[in-house]
């Protein structure tokens, strides 16, 4: 099932308690970024926030589940589904949403960095 433009506008619109998120449409999906991270997508009309082992119990709890590309196969426990009273109330959203970049930006800054060859 596609990601609907009415739901992505809504989504942005409830993140904008965060400050300026963009969006760009990838694989069916669309990608969120918060300050050129990487931090969430909506697939299916549903939003899914990065996750790690700290941040997952969390959506563990409330019983959302991880992101399945394609709805089928292995999961992702990289992403979990955002719970639907979290996106509603923008108070928890900016919270939840906060955690997500800041996994975002963990996880980017502790990739080591590729070294150029030398000829």
């Amino acid at each position: 099932m596609p990601v609907s433009k009415e739901y992505v506008d809504y989504v942005l619109d409830q993140l904008s308690c965060l400050g300026e998120v963009a969006h760009k449409r990838m694989f069916g999906g669309v990608g969120l970024y918060f300050d050129g991270l990487f931090f969430g997508l909506i697939d299916d009309d549903i939003v899914y926030f990065k996750v790690d082992d700290s941040t997952r119990r969390r959506y563990e709890a409330a019983r959302t589940k991880p992101f399945q590309p394609g709805g089928e196969g292995p999961s992702s426990s990289g992403y979990y589904s955002l719970p639907v009273n979290v996106l509603e109330d923008l108070d928890q959203l900016k919270a939840w949403a906060k955690e997500a970049v800041e996994v975002a930006r963990h996880k980017a800054s502790s990739k080591k960095p590729r070294s150029k060859k030398q000829k």
